[in-house]
């Protein structure tokens, strides 16, 4: 699998910034890829070591609109930890 394929986009949330001051970074990454196949994509894209890869399933939620219940999509989640000193610019100076 190629890297660009296995990192899809980062997360933007409250908790992923917070998790930033931490030198956590979460990315929303393929279904089908592994631990290893995503610290090998991160090292490679943004040049950092990375020491651990948590990795959680995220199930959908039903939403409504009018009338027609509907789900969201499902996704993976990976937040990875780098190693002391390391950073990764994703949202350029607010991070």
């Amino acid at each position: 699998m190629d890297a660009h394929n296995v990192i899809i986009r980062p997360v933007v949330s409250e908790r992923a910034y917070s998790l930033m001051e931490e030198n956590k970074y979460t990315f929303e990454v393929a279904k089908d890829a592994n631990k290893f196949q995503i610290k090998d994509a991160v090292e490679e894209l943004f040049n950092v070591k990375v020491t651990r890869v948590n990795t959680m399933s995220v199930k959908p939620k039903t939403k409504r609109v009018r009338y027609v219940a509907g789900k969201t999509r499902s996704w993976k989640k990976a937040i990875v930890t780098l190693r002391e000193g390391d950073s990764i610019e994703i949202f350029g100076a607010q991070a």
